[in-house]
């Protein structure tokens, strides 16, 4: 929870905040995952606005994965940014302004709102990490994978690696028609 109460409710008014939360559960995609717990360092804008309380920030943490192609795990950094109004709720308007009527429950579930003085950053930043890692991690961009009929890494099999002209069993019976031509 973030407070707003030093920013006051004065439009225009603005401060910035550097902090570092710990991962909540479940941050993850895919292969790719930030561990519960591990650090997520924040670095943020409070802009007090005419509707609400403007934030705009980036999160940075590391991420836990396997590449995709060859099931090595790997770790990485991913910084992803985020902007999101938190709106002042409608009987707490220090404008004045009347809601206009009442809203669609769709409306609302998309919407942020200040909790008085608070504001809760988590699942706008869970949206924005989650939204930067990526769904298909490798290892390297020109990860060779794996071989397809023994499981080796290609990377430590070296060129000459093969299996020979093995026929793929689903075609078996199709190769072996191509082989014996006389019977049919």
């Amino acid at each position: 929870m973030v407070d707003t109460r030093p920013l006051g409710r004065q439009a225009g008014s603005m401060r910035t905040d550097v902090r570092v939360v710990p991962a909540p559960a479940p941050l993850a995609v895919g292969m790719a995952s930030v561990p519960e717990g591990s650090e997520i360092e924040l670095d943020f804008r409070l802009e007090a606005v005419m509707e609400g309380v403007l934030v705009t920030g980036e999160a940075r943490t590391a991420f836990a994965a396997e590449c995709s192609r060859c099931l090595d795990p790997l770790t990485e950094e991913v910084e992803a940014g985020f902007q999101e109004l938190f709106q002042y709720p409608p009987d707490d308007d220090p404008y004045g302004r009347d809601a206009g009527g009442e809203a669609d429950a769709d409306d609302e579930d998309e919407d942020y709102y200040l909790e008085g003085d608070l504001l809760d950053l988590e699942p706008v930043v869970r949206d924005a990490v989650v939204l930067a890692l990526p769904s298909s991690p490798l290892c390297r961009e020109d990860c060779p994978g794996l071989c397809v009929d023994c499981g080796v890494r290609l990377a430590d099999a070296g060129p000459d690696h093969g299996h020979g002209d093995r026929v793929d069993p689903r075609w078996e019976a199709l190769h072996r028609l191509r082989e014996e031509p006389g019977e049919r």
